[in-house]
């Protein structure tokens, strides 16, 4: 799946909203939307990287949100599915205090079912390379054992998209963060770990294409340290009013774009606008 290009367009990525409401109009309006109606403008399209619920205070109006941009306006809201909407989809893999009520679980299983959410979207970054976004990063072992090693973006997109349904298990295969095991360098795009598996399973392997992802950071941004290791460390740069890393590896790079909300929304960030994206 890939953003639609339709002349001068912008594209917005979201990072993991995590059931702030008021967070997400807050960037919708100034990335253009319209402050009374959320109407977004017509040279905008967003992506959003999934994790929309869990951790703040309304995810049944985060969902209601984006349910409206999903139906009301196709292709110019492309939303990915994240862990947290996981939960819904399959059996729970992991105990969380709160649970959707039972209307708007049934909204994002909508999605799920009628093709409105996916699991990757290619758009065009600066210098018109192809930017691979997931929710967790798709990482090394997985573009190779699962996907066959596809040598592009897209083909990387269309691979992932083409498991959802028979093949959800593994789409949902599981990494350090769930199973409590060492690192897994085949973890799935819904669960990579950014410091553990996603970037280190990359270092020296040739990375075909950029990427760009949620879920996790290389960087504790309340404790203002690195979780990574040192190597890592150094190839990295980061935006600390917006809450993005860039991670070099070779001729290509990893980007990183969890804000980090937990219970109180993180008090500086903003979506990834690609230059010249489309």
């Amino acid at each position: 799946m890939t953003a639609p290009s339709t002349g001068a367009h912008r594209v917005a990525v979201i990072g993991d909203v995590g059931g702030h409401l008021a967070e997400l109009r807050r960037e919708l309006v100034r990335l253009g939307a319209d402050e009374a109606t959320g109407e977004l403008p017509p040279d905008l399209t967003v992506v959003q990287v999934g994790d929309l619920v869990h951790r703040g205070p309304d995810s049944a109006g985060v969902v209601a949100l984006v349910d409206r941009h999903l139906r009301g306006g196709p292709g110019r809201w492309i939303q990915l599915v994240g862990n947290h909407e996981a939960q819904y989809l399959a059996a729970p893999a992991f105990s969380w205090p709160e649970r959707l009520d039972d209307g708007t679980a049934d909204l994002v299983r909508g999605w799920w079912a009628d093709g409105l959410m996916q699991v990757a979207v290619v758009v065009a970054g600066p210098g018109d390379r192809d930017v691979l976004i997931t929710h967790a990063g798709l990482t090394a072992g997985y573009w190779r054992q699962i996907l066959g090693a596809p040598d592009d973006a897209v083909r990387a997109a269309d691979a992932l998209n083409h498991l959802i349904g028979d093949h959800d298990p593994v789409l949902f295969r599981p990494g350090q963060m769930l199973t409590g095991r060492g690192p897994e360098l085949a973890a799935g795009p819904l669960w990579a770990a950014a410091a553990t598996e996603l970037v280190p399973g990359w270092l020296g392997a040739g990375m075909p294409f950029d990427q760009l992802h949620g879920h996790t950071s290389l960087y504790a941004w309340n404790e203002r340290r690195y979780a990574a290791r040192e190597e890592i460390a150094r190839r990295t740069t980061l935006d600390e009013s917006a809450r993005h890393e860039s991670t070099k590896l070779g001729g290509a790079r990893i980007i990183g774009i969890d804000p980090g909300h937990g219970r109180v929304a993180s008090p500086s960030w903003r979506a990834w606008e690609p230059t010249g994206s489309r």
